[in-house]
């Protein structure tokens, strides 16, 4: 059966943190709030959309549905201003394909946000298969994106990897029974989970799974 590589989104194949700290905050201006620091936005990335506001408006805890709402058009007119691929992503991407691995992401991002921003980047047509948030009832760290994905790909969860930068990413790999490769180089954080490989860039991946 073919293997495949499943990779997160934020903090693994794109440095998105400006863009998401630009929608928070053009949010909380809208709220009657002070903007945050972009380092303590990120801090709150990783579990979803909802998770993310409920984190970054804790002086608003009756307006959740509101802020969404406001933060979909803010950060959709936003999402490309900075955002890039972390270097090398794309030809790591290429290796790791042209070596036999079906590629798709698994992502808590909306559909709506992560298309525009794989295709704005120019890596869309790399990947059979994406899974984002709304695809699943459940979101990382539940294992359901992960075998969702790898059913889309054909593949099986032996041999197969996800690559992620977060503690959801390596906790949803661990339950779908994939190998787990954790990107130091992210936002996130590992928490108590484990991993098979760490690496500092993408392309250590891509030389490990050739060798």
């Amino acid at each position: 059966m073919p293997r495949a590589v499943l990779f997160d989104l934020d903090g693994t194949l794109v440095d998105s943190r400006a863009d998401l700290a630009t929608g928070v905050n053009l949010t909380r201006v809208d709220l009657g709030l002070p903007p945050l620091e972009p380092a303590q936005v990120a801090g709150f990335v990783g579990d979803g959309v909802r998770k993310l506001l409920t984190r970054s408006l804790p002086e608003c805890p009756g307006r959740l549905e509101e802020a969404l709402e406001l933060n979909r058009g803010h950060y959709g007119r936003h999402l490309l201003d900075a955002t890039r691929l972390y270097p090398g992503v794309q030809a790591a991407l290429e290796a790791v394909r042209a070596g036999g691995f079906r590629l798709a992401v698994v992502t808590n991002k909306p559909r709506e946000f992560t298309l525009p921003i794989l295709e704005g980047l120019g890596v869309l047509g790399l990947f059979g298969t994406v899974v984002a948030g709304g695809d699943c009832p459940d979101l990382k760290p539940d294992p359901r994106p992960l075998l969702l994905a790898l059913e889309r790909c054909g593949s099986g969860a032996e041999g197969s990897w996800i690559a992620g930068d977060h503690h959801t990413d390596l906790e949803a790999g661990r339950r779908a029974g994939v190998k787990r490769c954790l990107c130091r180089y992210g936002f996130g954080t590992p928490g108590g989970e484990a991993w098979d490989l760490a690496v500092e860039n993408l392309q250590e991946l891509a030389s490990h799974l050739a060798s």
